[in-house]
Parts: C-alpha cells; structure tokens; sequence
C-alpha cells in the first residue's frame, strides 16, 4: 500500500438549516365561513451529522469541498399543516477523526466506532403557526412565528492514523529509510531535520502470507507534549497504534537520554500511551565497525537490561528480518 494523498488536518465551514415559517392561515370553507385560523408550523432546519466510515482511511475526500450546508425547514401551510423538515447533511469520517472548534480549539468530540452518528448542529426551529396564537381575546390571530436561523461554525477534523506498529524517533533518526525499507512505502528521504511532514504508511510483508501496517510519524523534539514543533498535530497519530517502535541512531551522544525523552513526550501527551507495548531499533549500525558495534552491544545491555531492543541498519539490511519477526511476535503474542 502506497499512500501519496493522506491527508490528516482539515478545516470546514459547516452550516444547518433554518426553521420554515409559520403559517397565518385562516379556515374559509363554503359552511364554515369563520373558522379561524389553522395555519401550521414551519418545518424544522436540517442538522450536521457526523459519521463514522470505517472504509475511509484519510481526509482527502475534503480537499475540495469544504463547505456543508444543510436544509432549510419547508414553511407551514393551512389545515394545520406542517412545513417539511429540512435535510440533514451527513459527513463521513475516518474512525479516529477530532471535530474540533476551529477559532477556540475546543473538542467537540472524537468518532471511533462504525456508523456511530453524532449531531454537531441542531437545525433552527420551525416556525409555529397562527393556530397557537388562537386566545379568547383575539379568536383571528393574523400573525406567526418565523423559523428560528441555522447555526455556522468552522471545524477542523484532525485524524489519528491506526496502524499496528509506529514509529517514533527525533527527526532524521532513519525513519522513513527503514519505512521504505520493510514495505512498499516511498516517503520522502533526506539528510535534514523534519523530512516527514505527514504520516507515511506502508504495508509490511512476511512470509505465509503475514503482514501488518506500519506508520511513519514526524519526528518528535523536545517540547513536543507542549506544541513545540507541531508536535500535537503528530503525536495524536501514536495514540492509535498497537505498539511503537522507538528509532534511536547508533550515533546520538547519549542514547538513554534520547530514549528517555522521547518516552517522557509521550506520556506527557497522553499517560495512556506508557501502557502500549514497544520495543527499540538502534538504526544506522552501519556506521560501526564491527569492534566498535561490539562494544555498543556490551552498552546497550546495560543501560536497557529489561528493554526489548535490536541493532539495525537499513542500508545494508542488517538485522531487518529479525525485526520484522521480533515486531510481529509482540502484536500476535496474546492471539
């Protein structure tokens, strides 16, 4: 699976419907020549309904359209007859889509579950007609209620990527190589900080017919359970992940301290996510000579003595397929 158009932010100008009229009709029939009124109410606006639409996967399908408007409610007529109701607007949305107030940030609240239909705006109330006016001071009311107006807001849907396996890291810790490497992905690769702007997702494929999905996130800095370096708009995306997989390059100063941070802006962002299982990839072992890498070795077991952890290299394939087996393990070892 190679996803070109994933598109995970969007923002939206939403509007519902408005109420109908109420009617000031009066009854004149040939025998009932004052039959007072009996005018109906006015239909009532059409509502936003958020969707769930367990087939979608991204936002794209809104890049082109980014207004909805719904029905407006039909005004009402005589013999008490009501106004039709206005159409709804339904808006289908990936599982794992924020509908967020665009001016305040404010969450309004998250889809998750298939066909699960949540109203964002009532419609504006219809209208009620002359009949109800109808009192023993003034039996011929001439006058009725107009339809209460819609309402318009901008949202933004914001959508956490579900993968089975995420890949955390700073930024230029090889990533998107190793991404590239284990699937048919093509992220965009480069030797400068924050390469990946968006979630790249590929398909991982194992032998008897095995695979899982795996999810490349931006790169994460310090400050990032803050909003430093847009770090909320990509941190959201490992909330929907079965487990993560941390990338820490074999050539960082200290990898404990990197290894520490990174999970301290996580949990920071979520507590939840200290729960998820993972395990780490020391990547670029390439640059290692075989004495050198030994000594890392002697390192990494002791400064990671309960931690699951492999040594990898994505440019000559070093250690790839024991992490494809490793990685596979943990996501079935409860099925």
């Amino acid at each position: 699976m190679i996803v070109d158009n994933f598109v995970d932010y969007v923002k939206l100008t939403v509007r519902s419907g408005k109420g109908g009229r109420g009617s000031t009709h009066l009854r004149r029939e040939k025998y009932v020549p004052k039959g007072g009124p009996d005018g109906g109410d006015g239909g009532d606006g059409g509502n936003i309904i958020i969707r769930g639409n367990s087939n979608l996967w991204t936002l794209q399908s809104f890049r082109f359209k980014k207004h909805f408007k719904a029905g407006s409610g039909g005004d009402g007529g005589g013999s008490r007859k009501s106004g039709i109701s206005g159409e709804d607007i339904i808006i289908d949305v990936p599982l794992g889509t924020i509908i967020k107030d665009t001016n305040s940030d404010n969450i309004f609240f998250e889809i998750n579950d298939e066909k699960s239909e949540t109203t964002l705006l009532k419609g504006g109330k219809g209208g009620r007609g002359n009949f109800h006016f109808k009192s023993p001071t003034n039996q011929t009311p001439r006058y009725s209620q107009a339809g209460l107006p819609g309402q318009e807001i901008q949202i933004t849907l914001e959508l956490k990527v579900l993968a089975d396996v995420g890949l955390v890291g700073y930024p230029n810790a090889g990533k998107s190589t190793l991404l590239s490497v284990l699937s048919d992905a093509k992220p965009k690769i480069a030797d400068y900080e924050f390469t990946t702007l968006k979630p790249n997702l590929g398909i991982v494929a194992m032998s008897d017919y095995r695979s899982f999905v795996m999810a490349d996130i931006p790169g994460i800095i310090e400050g990032a359970s803050e909003g430093r370096g847009l770090g909320h708009h990509f941190l959201r995306h490992i909330e929907r992940n079965s487990i993560l997989l941390y990338i820490i390059p074999v050539d960082t100063k200290n990898v404990k301290k990197d290894f520490n941070i990174l999970q301290k802006e996580l949990t920071k962002y979520n507590p939840e996510l200290a729960d998820k299982d993972f395990m780490i990839a020391f990547s670029k072992c390439d640059l290692m000579d075989n004495e050198l890498l030994e000594e890392f070795k002697v390192i990494l077991k002791k400064e990671f003595k309960s931690i699951p952890f492999l040594i990898i290299s994505s440019i000559n394939t070093f250690g790839i397929l024991g992490l494809k087996e490793e990685l596979w393990k943990m996501l079935n070892k409860n099925s």
